[in-house]
């Protein structure tokens, strides 16, 4: 595998890895780790990092949906501008074109269902090329970014015997 996409890898499954560890990992230098993620966060093709948030250890409430979103366009508008102006909500935490049913999905957190609903009705369904939502909530996240959300591995289940 080309180091490239070993580092990208390696900072996929944690971003906090030292830079040793990823020399070890990709069989570069230390110095080469350094220069190479300066130039993927330089090109844009390293855009953040962000933790990873088990949302039922924290005590405030939080909310989260995907959104199926189908659009009309015209010979004016196309995905690319629609997506402008969805993405630019701060409720909207990703935004994909999909292929099936519909065409857009968006996942959307704010702290409560309530405001999740009223962020769709009022901010979403309004833009004009939007001809369809279906919203889902979540309920219950089990994996996330590649993390399983499982707390602890504890089995509280009683064993049975004969």
């Amino acid at each position: 595998m080309e180091p490239k996409r070993e580092l990208l890898e390696a900072l996929c499954a944690n971003a906090r890895t030292d830079t040793a560890d990823l020399a070890r990992q990709t069989g570069l230098s230390e110095s080469e780790v350094e220069a190479a993620i300066a130039d993927l966060e330089g090109e844009g093709t390293i855009r953040g990092y962000q933790a990873i948030v088990d949302w039922e250890e924290v005590d405030e409430d939080h909310a989260r949906a995907a959104v199926e979103l189908n659009v009309t366009l015209d010979r004016e508008t196309g995905y690319a501008e629609v997506s402008e102006r969805l993405a630019k909500f701060p409720e909207v935490s990703s935004l994909h074109l999909v292929s099936g049913n519909y065409d857009f999905l968006m996942i959307v957190e704010a702290s409560s269902v309530r405001r999740i609903s009223r962020f769709v009705s009022e901010k979403v369904a309004p833009v004009p090329e939007v001809t369809q939502t279906v919203t889902h909530f979540v309920m219950e996240t089990y994996k996330e970014g590649g993390i399983e959300m499982n707390g602890d591995d504890d089995d509280d289940r009683l064993s049975v015997s004969p």
